[in-house]
């Protein structure tokens, strides 16, 4: 209502300001024969006051009064002649007032319908609060949100893959409290797109360590029910990210999760919040970094800040074999499956290369760092003890080394 009020208010001043301009009548104005009309008749008294003085005799002060005469009625008839067409401009006027009222009034209105958004409420800025809060305690559930998607295209790995998936399936079902039989279930659901049957599986490994779960296992939890859901971030993959964030606050992909999670409930203002720090604590190589990046100015304006976002580090790409911040660029803008296998991807052929032909110390902490990130802790424990045996005696590289185990989560396993 407050709108309506105020655009009614702006109107109305510029109506009366158009209105009072065209209403103006031209004879309100000084006609140029009126000042012409007034020299002439100075005139005719000049010539008075010198044929009183005796400077002009009685033949020339006629003759002069004549042809000022003349003039005068020539000046008159200008005037008369406005006079009369005053009139036109009386009658018209009315008709181009309402014509600018029709032109400006019935412009404006198309040019909020089709721009704008009729009957959109006033929204006060507690009022969008609690409906973002409203629209987050009731969103739908990871069922709902699952049922309403279509169905995915099977991903078809090798005879032989499926063959061994087979047999990991069997050996789980036989053993349903093999904690790593678990894992890696769940590891390998996800990487053929069976995200469901991913999250359960990771579901039950949580629920064997119990209060040994760590920040890494709900993490990767949640990931997985978000990959389910394509991307909503359901009540239950909050649950997990909570979890995750009371045992590793830093967590950077559980902070980027929540963030996100912010974002599709209409608070882009904490989102933008979350994320800036998320970007400056993260690793140059963080797969969730090319995503921010993307948007980081315009939650920015959400949130009323000026920001520039940081210059990634020269070394962030170099040259090093497996995803890169160009990679993941490269990939924001793919299906969430077609990203991941293509990550995955990369990351297989540097683990090939590596363990076949060796590598730098660089090379290495990619790998664990890339494993780290996709939730494959064992594989990443794995590198990082094939790297610890590869550079034993090299204190430099260890250390290296060591801060992407710590970035992975696996440097006391």
């Amino acid at each position: 209502m407050i709108f309506w009020i105020t655009a009614s208010a702006l109107a109305l001043v510029a109506f009366a300001i158009l209105a009072r301009a065209v209403l103006r009548r031209r004879d309100t104005e000084e006609h140029p024969a009126a000042f012409d009309l007034q020299v002439y008749r100075d005139q005719l008294k000049e010539v008075d006051r010198e044929l009183a003085r005796g400077l002009i005799n009685d033949g020339d002060a006629e003759r002069i009064r004549t042809e000022i005469s003349r003039r005068i009625l020539a000046a008159d008839a200008q005037i008369n002649a406005r006079s009369q067409s005053g009139g036109d401009d009386a009658r018209t006027g009315p008709w181009l007032i309402v014509a600018l009222i029709v032109v400006l009034l019935g412009g404006s209105l198309l040019g909020y319908w089709l721009l704008g958004a009729p009957g959109y409420g006033d929204k006060p800025l507690q009022e969008r609060l609690a409906q973002a809060q409203d629209r987050l305690d009731n969103r739908p559930s990871q069922a709902e949100l699952e049922a309403r998607l279509p169905s995915a295209p099977p991903i078809t790995p090798s005879p032989e893959f499926m063959e061994l998936m087979d047999q990991l399936r069997d050996k789980v079902a036989a053993n349903p409290e093999d904690v790593q039989g678990l894992e890696l279930l769940a590891q390998n659901e996800e990487s053929l797109g069976n995200f469901r049957a991913a999250y359960q599986a990771q579901v039950k490994v949580i629920r064997l360590k119990g209060k040994y779960a760590s920040a890494l296992d709900y993490t990767i939890l949640a990931n997985m029910m978000i990959s389910a859901a394509q991307g909503p971030v359901s009540p239950e993959a909050q649950e997990a990210l909570r979890r995750a964030l009371e045992l590793k606050p830093q967590d950077p992909l559980a902070r980027y999760f929540w963030g996100l999670l912010m974002l599709q409930n209409d608070r882009p203002d904490m989102t933008f919040r979350i994320w800036q720090d998320v970007l400056r604590d993260s690793p140059p190589d963080a797969p969730w970094n090319a995503a921010i990046r993307s948007q980081i100015k315009d939650l920015a304006w959400f949130a009323g800040v000026e920001y520039t976002s940081p210059t990634p580090p020269a070394t962030a790409d170099t040259g090093l074999p497996g995803p890169t911040t160009l990679d993941m660029d490269a990939a924001s803008d793919m299906e969430a499956g077609d990203r991941q296998a293509m990550i995955r991807d990369m990351v297989e052929n540097l683990a090939n290369r590596l363990a076949t032909q060796g590598g730098t110390p660089q090379e290495w902490a990619r790998l664990i760092t890339a494993h780290g990130v996709l939730g494959e802790t064992d594989r990443a424990a794995s590198a990082w003890a094939g790297a610890q045996s590869a550079y034993a005696g090299a204190p430099d590289a260890l250390a290296v080394l060591r801060d992407a185990a710590e970035r992975a989560g696996v440097l006391d396993r």
